[in-house]
């Protein structure tokens, strides 16, 4: 990987969503005293090969979507700039498609945000296969900061918690996040008592409920075990519910400013966004979520 500068890049479209995630992250860059680096894909190239556009009329409409671009650019950093007039603001407005964009300014950014807001700006990025190719080949952390949400300022950040190695790196993010802003850490674990058994959806009720809830508890204890040590300052609160994660975790998001979720399923981003837990974040948390890869922290 290449060296990581000390800023936070945030993609801009000039919707709501990308207007409440240059906010957060502004604010965010402000606590952590890094600089922020404001980013958007002009995708004008393509105008000229295929569009059926030349002459006077592919002109007129790149200097509109460069018009465009810089003036949602300009919106950004001047917000920016009112949540702190000291920060470091940097701006670009690369002639490339967001997608590769984004990936490559995830090279170098301790943390890559973007927005989403209904069915425009970079919704359709984030719901659509372009999504699943930017975040399964981001290089840092992604945030996904939606235009409609109202975060809690002083609620706790909450992290989501399974069997699998995937979350291990969300477990340490969590902590940090929490421990950096001074918050209680609340760590879900939610399971099923339905098992799926074969391709055609066969349904078992898993014996011994006790039994299994002592077993999903000892998972929880096992996975929180030795951050306790690493962070003292950091008040933990346990969430271990028979339910499906999505439905605990957006629960959990009404009262919380962040949820941290590891990448899961094949393809890293790819399996994480296009299931139902993640999707269902993405779409109706009530809080910015941040998503590690699995080998990545922030």
């Amino acid at each position: 990987m290449s060296a990581i500068d000390p800023r936070i890049t945030v993609g801009v479209d000039g919707s709501a969503g990308s207007t409440a995630a240059v906010a957060w992250a502004a604010k965010l860059a402000s606590r952590r005293h890094l600089q922020l680096k404001i980013v958007h894909g002009l995708q004008i190239a393509g105008l000229y090969y295929g569009g059926g556009l030349s002459g006077i009329g592919a002109q007129t409409l790149f200097d509109a979507i460069q018009a465009d671009g810089e003036r949602a650019v300009a919106d950004a950093r001047g917000l920016a700039v009112s949540i702190d007039e000291d920060l470091v603001v940097t701006t670009e407005l690369p002639n490339e498609p967001p997608v590769p964009m984004l990936i490559e300014e995830s090279r170098h950014a301790r943390l890559l945000v973007v927005g989403r807001t209904g069915a425009d700006g970079f919704a359709d990025m984030l719901l659509g296969g372009t999504a699943a190719a930017v975040v399964s080949h981001a290089h840092c952390p992604v945030a996904v900061v939606r235009g409609t949400t109202r975060p809690s300022a002083t609620g706790p950040v909450a992290v989501g918690v399974d069997g699998g190695p995937n979350s291990e790196q969300a477990i340490a993010v969590a902590f940090e996040e929490a421990s950096l802003r001074g918050v209680p850490l609340v760590a879900v674990h939610a399971w099923n008592d339905v098992t799926y058994e074969d391709a055609f959806g066969t349904a078992r009720i898993l014996p011994q409920p006790e039994s299994l809830e002592r077993d999903e508890d000892r998972l929880l204890s096992q996975r929180l075990a030795g951050w306790q040590e690493k962070y003292p300052e950091v008040e933990i609160r346990r969430v271990l519910v028979r339910d499906r994660p999505r439905h605990a975790l957006l629960d959990v998001s009404e009262q919380a400013q962040l949820v941290v979720v590891g990448s899961r399923g094949r393809g890293g981003f790819t399996g994480m966004l296009l299931g139902s837990t993640s999707q269902a974040l993405v779409q109706h948390a009530q809080c910015p979520v941040l998503v590690v890869r699995p080998e990545l922290t922030a």
